[in-house]
């Protein structure tokens, strides 16, 4: 089957452009002697995780206990599980996973640490954990100088094994320069080398210091300090990245192909993938430099001006010399919430499609526990 034979729109995932992602930052991270731990909310695909592995990756970071789970199951021996969780049923969903690999929560409140604990030696389990430095994003974590006193306060849980540190550099995403991108970077490296300092001065030494985001990879994958690196969307990319700088087009693996199913008027068009489809990101966190909802590949002229759940309105600045029925590929402005609102990619090479990969890890994809 072709491309052009496919109902739109359609999930496109192009295996050429992702098996390259995969493998060259897989090698950045060997050549610099880096763990890479791959981010997996990403893609949230047992096939993709399992190319991860394959190319190298030593571990992952999830964001859902659904993807903890099929890490687990692969075989993947280092799951870290991206924020704290207070919820004791969620605790005990995670726990078995220590029994047979390394199960690694981040934390940052005493609280969480004690139910944490709690739930573990109900278990006879050890958790390992990172403290969540906070480097001025202000989502979670805490200052780098008050570390040294956070885990000596968890020192009396028994059941909870320091391991090191982790930060997320997520303010990077606001960037709208290469400039401070470096600035946000150059942060990211001087936050987490003092706070690991100051952790092995006071006798804590860290075996993981770990971050990532795919915009300050290549600067932090070169950081003395930095041994375990998080990327995430680096397996797609998106027009976010574009706009960072941190890819070409031609990088792109995950596209949203959509039909041109009206012209109504001059210079306005209307196609078959809406929010459903495309999310409704501008920017993670926020982002001026991103223009629409999604970048029409090979029609700078055009801006995809607003969505609705099934269909997108765009605007021509100029000439455009598209037709109802044409088609178009949309680069997503945000590649993760594209990915989690698809149930299949649609897999090519060329203009050949060769594969259909389930997303298999959406949370709440499968019903959880009995009423």
């Amino acid at each position: 089957m072709k491309k052009h034979e496919l109902q739109t729109p359609a999930i496109l995932l192009d295996l050429d452009k992702l098996e390259h992602n995969i493998q060259s930052w897989q090698a950045l991270c060997n050549e610099n002697g880096k763990e890479l731990w791959p981010m997996i909310k990403t893609h949230k695909s047992t096939a993709l995780a399992k190319m991860q592995l394959d190319a190298g990756a030593t571990g992952f970071l999830c964001g859902t206990l659904d993807e903890c789970e099929m890490v687990y199951q692969l075989g993947a021996k280092h799951i870290m599980y991206a924020y704290p969780t207070a919820n004791p049923v969620n605790i005990r969903r995670l726990l078995p996973f220590a029994k047979d690999a390394e199960l690694i929560i981040r934390l940052d409140t005493v609280r969480a640490a004690e139910i944490l604990n709690s739930e573990a030696e109900k278990a006879g389990v050890i958790v390992s954990y990172t403290v969540i430095v906070d480097m001025d994003f202000h989502r979670f974590g805490m200052p780098a100088d008050a570390v040294v006193d956070f885990v000596k306060t968890l020192s009396s849980l028994k059941n909870l094994k320091f391991r090191g540190i982790s930060t997320h550099p997520g303010q990077v995403y606001g960037c709208t320069t290469r400039a401070a991108l470096e600035e946000v970077a150059k942060l990211e490296k001087d936050t987490m080398k003092r706070a690991a300092d100051a952790l092995a001065a006071a006798g804590f030494p860290c075996e993981i210091i770990s971050s990532g985001s795919t915009p300050t990879f290549e600067i932090a994958v070169k950081d003395k300090t930095l041994n375990v690196s998080h990327p995430g969307n680096y397996t797609f990319f998106d027009n976010i990245q574009i706009s960072l700088g941190t890819c070409g087009e031609d990088a792109c693996s995950l596209r949203v192909l959509a039909t041109v199913v009206s012209h109504p008027s001059e210079g306005f068009y209307l196609f078959d993938a809406g929010s459903k489809c495309l999310g409704l990101d501008q920017g993670a966190h926020g982002n001026s430099a991103i223009k629409g909802f999604g970048y029409v590949v090979g029609h700078p002229e055009l801006t995809i001006v607003g969505l609705s759940e099934e269909v997108a309105k765009v605007k021509a600045d100029g000439t455009c010399d598209l037709q109802v029925g044409d088609q178009v590929e949309i680069i997503p402005n945000h590649s993760c919430s594209t990915a989690n609102n698809t149930g299949w990619y649609t897999c090519m090479r060329g203009d050949e499609i060769v594969d259909f990969i389930a997303v298999d890890a959406r949370e709440n994809s499968k019903k959880k526990g009995t009423l």
